[in-house]
């Protein structure tokens, strides 16, 4: 469903049936943990019996969408794979048109279809999602690329609607301040949530969970 303060992205089938599954982006730079995330909210997700699909991403391959299938998390056929041919802000942003078919697509092949991920293929800060592809999107970064990070304030960390800081337990080896961090994105992004994780262990993803669910799957109701 989309939220009432951004755009909507409703569409019909041939039959005349809305197509209104949320559709969630997730983006960010190459190696931030963006897949990694995507195999914790899965289940998660799953467990509050949330009908869900997944897109992502690449570049010229189709790594990224074999991974999750492969992974036994999900019905292999509700993950798809857009090879985007050139930078992926092209398919999110400048053009989102395949990912709108594919999430179409996937809508038509599973009635009751509730929520879409859509994975961006790992990008730089400058990354963001259009508003004609999402409801609600999320920007992933990882504390092993600096503590300065939000302090810079790039579109991707001021523009998402949740930003999430991975990999929180290598702070203490590459000399970040977690707190500082913390403060700085605050101060960066105002009223909107951050959030810290370790998706290698799963550390945080509940919180991510209930922000999808509050934020864009239950907030109309």
């Amino acid at each position: 469903m989309p939220l009432p303060d951004h755009p909507s992205i409703l569409s019909a089938d041939p039959a005349g049936r809305q197509l209104s599954a949320a559709r969630v982006g997730i983006g960010g730079p190459v190696g931030s943990g963006k897949t990694r995330l995507l195999e914790r909210l899965i289940p998660r997700l799953l467990e509050r019996n949330v009908q869900l699909a997944v897109i992502t991403n690449d570049l010229v391959t189709r790594e990224d969408a074999e991974r999750i299938q492969r992974s036994g998390l999900i019905d292999p056929q509700r993950v798809r794979a857009v090879e985007t041919g050139a930078c992926p802000h092209t398919a999110i942003r400048e053009d989102p048109t395949v990912n709108q078919q594919m999430a179409d697509e996937l809508e038509l092949a599973f009635p009751g279809l509730e929520l879409v991920l859509i994975e961006s293929g790992g990008d730089n800060l400058a990354s963001t999602f259009s508003l004609d592809l999402v409801d609600y999107w999320i920007f992933v970064i990882d504390v092993s690329g600096g503590d300065d990070i939000p302090r810079k304030r790039g579109p991707g960390v001021l523009g998402c609607d949740l930003l999430v800081i991975n990999k929180q337990d290598l702070a203490p080896y590459v000399g970040v301040d977690l707190e500082r961090m913390r403060r700085e994105a605050g101060e960066a992004r105002g009223h909107k949530p951050v959030l810290f994780t370790n998706c290698a262990t799963g550390e945080g993803v509940d919180e991510v969970v209930d922000v999808i669910c509050s934020a864009v799957l239950f907030r109309a109701a």
